[in-house]
């Protein structure tokens, strides 16, 4: 199966955060990092001081060399976690398959999102634009059928981007790149591949793989599959997950009963795809329904329920609409309550593609 795969990478994070909250700091050069009386380094920078030459792991004294002006503040980790759970809660309202690689960097597998018609694409556009409205940041976006080119990608049309690389351009994207621009792929071992002759994809797609093993070792067999379009990596969930959910928001709101059946109905089957990926591990112990009403008030109900009935989120649903009060419903959601299953020893996930 051809996988979809979205990369998501917040545009120079800590510093956006640092300037969304003080307007003060905006469309001014802006660095995150230690001070240069203390040896500080640059943790990361705004675009207007990367014009500078400004650069992460850059010490801050020689950053302020390059630009005088530069503002620079210390971080506040513990803000960047809260607003990264923000953006997480963004990503799980479409895929569960979720792949944290930072606080402001995942991998996303949206293969059964029937979302957008199932278009990655789409579904890539509506995370960075939830992302923008409702955190006030932006983020670019790579999407491909493999993982190290949806990250590729990612940084060609940086900040607040997309680009999407679909199969039938996988290789001429690759025979393209640079080599530099592989994951991987540092400044010790890009000038190795230079002084071979090797400077884009394709050079090392029509080089001895034997020849990339005994200059590179084990590397070289992966950097030859990568330029070959071969990325066998899977998109893994490091976290525990104790609930599943899935929710809509409508364009206009909805008053009858009738209408709210016809979501959950649409609703339901995309719950039961994603619970059915990880069926063999986890157990439903609760199903709840939120609504959300039209002054934007919600409430939720939940009860203990021992398997996915979609039938018990009707009857949830009779109790939520009583406390409506003749408003109108602007969001339905379902969610499931998880536990792992009794004879499992230990936590683990296992991915049906």
């Amino acid at each position: 199966m051809t996988r979809k795969i979205i990369h998501i990478d917040l545009d120079c994070y800590y510093a956006a955060v640092e300037a969304r909250d003080n307007p003060k700091l905006r469309d001014i050069p802006l660095a995150i990092g230690g001070s240069q009386n203390r040896r500080g380094v640059i943790s990361t920078c705004n675009y207007p001081a990367r014009k500078y030459g400004v650069r992460s792991a850059m010490a801050t004294a020689h950053a302020l060399k390059l630009c005088p002006n530069l503002t620079v503040i210390r971080g506040d980790m513990e803000k960047y976690k809260a607003v990264s759970k923000q953006i997480h809660a963004i990503f799980r309202r479409y895929t569960d398959l979720i792949e944290p690689l930072s606080l402001d960097e995942a991998y996303l597998d949206v293969t059964d999102s029937k979302l957008f018609r199932g278009s990655a694409t789409l579904i890539a556009e509506d995370i960075r634009k939830a992302i923008e409205s409702e955190l006030k940041l932006t983020a670019s976006a790579g999407v491909a059928p493999i993982k190290f080119v949806a990250k590729v990608a990612s940084d060609v049309n940086k900040p607040n981007g997309i680009c999407v690389v679909t199969p039938p351009e996988i290789e001429g994207f690759i025979d393209k790149l640079d080599l530099g621009k592989i994951p991987g792929v540092g400044k010790v071992t890009l000038e190795k591949l230079h002084k071979l002759g090797l400077h884009k994809g394709e050079d090392v797609k029509n080089y001895d793989q034997h020849l990339l093993l005994k200059h590179f070792g084990k590397f070289g067999r992966s950097l030859w599959e990568r330029c070959h379009g071969i990325d066998r990596r899977e998109v893994i969930p490091t976290r525990i997950r104790k609930s599943l959910g899935v929710e809509r928001t409508f364009a206009q709101d909805i008053h009858a009963e009738e209408e709210c059946i016809g979501a959950i109905e649409s609703l339901y089957e995309e719950l039961e795809t994603r619970f059915n990926r990880i069926a063999e591990e986890k157990k439903v112990i609760r199903q709840g329904l939120k609504l959300k009403f039209s002054d934007f008030k919600q409430t939720t109900v939940e009860h203990k329920q021992l398997s996915l009935d979609k039938a018990f989120f009707f009857e949830l649903l009779k109790e939520a609409l009583g406390r409506s009060d003749g408003r109108g419903i602007r969001l339905i959601g379902l969610s499931v309550g998880l536990e792992p299953k009794e004879e499992l020893s230990t936590p683990q996930m296992t991915l049906n593609w």
